[in-house]
């Protein structure tokens, strides 16, 4: 749809026909129910809360009452509508106000509301013009009671939300892990002055000081300085001049370093000190650059002091001034590191342009209390972190047209997502093995491998909706969206956090759901499900019929082959296409003779010697085998031993994962045929959870709020965790505080090269906390 901008920008004038795709921009806006806006002096932020309409996959038990046939499969699949919420942020240039507020009107179908919360301070300035536009009352909200809610609401639901900025590094974006406990906190917002305000919960903060220098000085003082009216010409300007030709440095007055104040001869004496004893012109880059260096730091030794004032070590910067401009957060980190002598660090936020709309937002939408929900960034529909704003980057605005936009979006999450309780260190917990931000090589090997594997997705897809018309197309969108999402992660990998392994798995599952393939491998699982079952109890006899320490050789053995059958691994998906009898036996074939790359088997043996665990927690894998024929016998002996078990499976699909309400008809189904389990299910030593997630990964620090009750309720003492995703991927390196077997089959060469191994290398790590071992000893 072509619109009139309606904006004169004078010598920054854009083409008057403005492309504006809604399914790209104002995604799902003839269902949005409720607005906030948020206006500042040349941003405008637009929030919506939409219903959205998707295609789930659903699974339900025949009834297996009457008399089976060969063949009868053991569940029906459907795929059926169902209906989420979900928040949109939009943030664009104020010259496009009018013409957005147009679009909006055109395509507002179904909207419910009477009123847009806004705030900001442009909020008055276009009081009558949104009025007008959009025939919603404007509800003005407090700024800074805005800001803080739109802080809290980050931190607390987008895990890599804050970052450490460092310039020179190899990763410029360094992600912090987010606090289980967001309080305290201080926030330095940075508007044309500057607010320090200390955040205490969720509705408790108070502003604590401040300074009149701030953003509009910089602009202000810069504009008089250069004639430069724009605030992002002025930082450009300063990104290329050199403050020491202006400021008098320490070794100007002194010769070098004044030791016995321990000043080093390069710091700044005077800001602007040579103007005053040299008769020459100075260049618009360097004056720039020397007031740049005067108000950060003076904004830093404010903010370092007040931290100090207050003993508040998590320190937030916002508010226009910074705007995710490297400049400005690379002089702000060098204060704040120079005046703390690094105990304090500058943290910036991925989203801190969004803080005000969505607080308005929040406001807005009290009465459904959004925060007694988790809720999770797409990043199917985010358009991520950029590495410097649209103004600084014409190459970037280039690529993503005309209409300078960017866009947030999250989705709110059936379940509540807290902490596993057995996290030895909530605060310390890092899900992931490796940051691909930070390691280059591994970043190049997983995109590439990423979009080699893309076409056998795509054909997955079809495959799994080959009797649906549209299929094909929206097959075809799919792969477009995801490879234009893996080509913006290569050239920012820091665009959704920390880049890792996971993050492009969840991106990848976005991206299907979002054109309506929920679980592309729904047949297959079905079919593999079938197929197992037949073995159970075949399996079952064979492992009863050896010596005791035969017996947990074989289970443990049977859970690794079981491993090996993974649809998200390419070296046995193209095995699993070309042979589809390659079966259980074949998998124990290929697997690592011992000793293993990690071996901690005989130390699991000498356990198993000693009473039994009270409760094993199973973080389980793959539908088919892997659970079937892998995972139940393994279980089976621990519930003979007299250990409880629970078995967490994914809330939703993922891969070839099993799914909590696959699991649940597997389970019954696996119960007929073995007295053990019937008998444990009967009892309640057996109980099934979901874990919260559609990954085919696992992050501790986000599962379902009713298995955390349940882990602690049960008194929980081994947690195991299987499978390269949740094993190997993430939670490597994972302290629990209990005893806890990691166990994978490496089905990536690179990988097991990496590791120092091969193919089918396996990984058996069993882990003891120090305070454990020493109640043993």
């Amino acid at each position: 749809m072509a619109l009139s901008s309606g904006a004169d920008r004078g010598s920054h004038s854009m083409d008057k026909s403005i492309t504006l795709p809604p399914d790209e921009i104002f995604r799902n806006l003839e269902n949005a129910k409720r607005f906030a806006i948020d206006i500042g002096g040349s941003l405008t932020k637009l929030a919506y809360y939409s219903t959205v309409q998707h295609k789930v996959a659903k699974v339900r038990s025949f009834d297996h009452s009457a008399k089976e046939t060969e063949g009868d499969p053991l569940y029906e699949i459907s795929v059926q509508e169902e209906i989420t919420a979900r928040l949109h942020f939009i943030k664009f240039e104020n010259a496009y106000i009018e013409t957005c507020l147009d679009f909006i009107k055109d395509h507002l179908v179904n909207t419910e509301t009477k009123v847009i919360k806004a705030t900001g301070g442009g909020a008055h300035k276009f009081k009558d013009l949104i009025e007008k536009k959009l025939k919603l009352k404007v509800d003005k909200e407090d700024e800074m009671t805005c800001l803080i809610k739109g802080c809290n609401f980050v931190l607390k639901n987008i895990p890599h939300e804050a970052f450490v900025y460092a310039k020179h590094a190899d990763s410029e974006f360094r992600f912090q892990n987010t606090h289980p406990d967001i309080f305290p906190y201080l926030l330095i917002n940075i508007g044309s002055g500057v607010s320090i305000v200390k955040v205490e919960a969720e509705d408790k903060f108070e502003r604590i000081g401040g300074s009149s220098i701030g953003g509009g000085t910089f602009w202000g003082l810069g504009a008089l300085l250069t004639k430069t009216k724009r605030f992002d010409e002025l930082l450009q300007l300063a990104s290329k001049g050199q403050h020491t030709n202006v400021d008098m440095l320490v070794k100007d007055i002194y010769g070098g370093a004044y030791g016995s104040l321990g000043l080093t001869g390069d710091l700044i004496a005077s800001s602007f000190g040579k103007s005053a004893t040299t008769d020459k012109e100075f260049s618009k880059e360097d004056m720039a650059k020397s007031l740049l260096h005067m108000i950060s730091n003076d904004i830093g030794q404010l903010a370092c002091l007040y931290a100090k004032l207050h003993n508040l070590t998590r320190v937030y910067f916002g508010g226009f001034f910074i705007r995710g401009h490297p400049v400005t957060m690379h002089t702000i980190t060098y204060s704040i590191n120079f005046f703390t002598k690094g105990e304090v660090q500058a943290l910036f936020l991925r989203h801190e342009g969004y803080l005000g709309a969505i607080g308005a937002f929040l406001k807005g939408a009290e009465e459904d209390n959004p925060n007694q929900y988790s809720w999770g960034e797409n990043y199917a529909g985010s358009s991520g972190l950029m590495s410097v704003s649209p103004e600084l980057n014409p190459v970037q605005r280039a690529r993503s047209g005309t209409f300078p936009f960017d866009m947030l979006e999250m989705d709110r999450l059936e379940r509540q997502l807290v902490n596993l309780p057995l996290l030895q260190d909530p605060t310390s917990y890092i899900p992931d093995t490796v940051d691909l931000t930070e390691d280059v090589l591994a970043r190049e090997y997983w995109l590439y491998c990423f979009e080699e594997a893309l076409d056998g997705v795509v054909k997955r897809a079809i495959a799994s909706q080959k009797d649906q018309p549209k299929a094909v197309e929206r097959a075809e969108k799919f792969r477009q969206k995801y490879r234009h999402k893996l080509q913006t992660l290569r050239h920012q990998p820091f665009a959704y956090g920390s880049l890792t392994v996971r993050s492009l798995l969840d991106t990848r599952e976005h991206c299907l759901n979002e054109f309506n393939f929920p679980d592309p491998y729904s047949k297959i699982k079905q079919k593999e499900n079938d197929m197992a079952l037949k073995y159970y109890l075949k399996v079952v006899k064979s492992v009863e019929e050896l010596s005791w320490e035969q017996r947990q050789f074989t289970l443990v053995k049977g859970l690794l082959a079981g491993n090996v059958f993974d649809w998200g691994a390419k070296a046995v998906s193209d095995v699993l296409e070309s042979d589809p009898e390659f079966g259980f036996e074949q998998a124990k074939l290929q697997l690592q003779e011992r000793p293993w790359l990690v071996d901690a088997y005989n130390q699991w043996i000498e356990r198993l010697k000693g009473p039994p665990h009270k409760c094993a927690l199973f973080f389980v894998d793959n539908s088919g085998i892997d659970i079937i024929l892998g995972v139940f016998p393994f279980i089976r002996e621990l519930l003979i031993r007299g250990t409880e078990v629970v078995l967490a499976s994914n809330s939703g699909p993922a891969l070839n994962d099993v799914t909590n309400s696959e699991l649940q008809i597997l389970t019954e189904r696996i119960a007929a045929m073995d007295p053990v389990i019937h008998t444990a299910l009967k009892e309640d030593r057996l109980a099934l959870v979901q874990n919260g997630s559609s990954s085919p990964c696992l992050d501790l620090s986000r599962l379902d709020k009713v298995l955390a009750t349940v882990v602690r309720e049960r008194g929980t003492d081994l947690v195991i965790i299987e499978g390269m995703g949740r094993a190997i991927h993430t939670n490597y390196y994972a302290m629990l505080s209990c005893e806890s077997l990691k166990l994978a089959v490496i089905k990536n060469s690179w990988l097991a090269e990496r590791l120092g191994g091969k193919i089918f290398s396996v990984v058996f790590k069993y882990e003891v906390p120090s305070n454990i071992r020493e109640i043993k000893s």
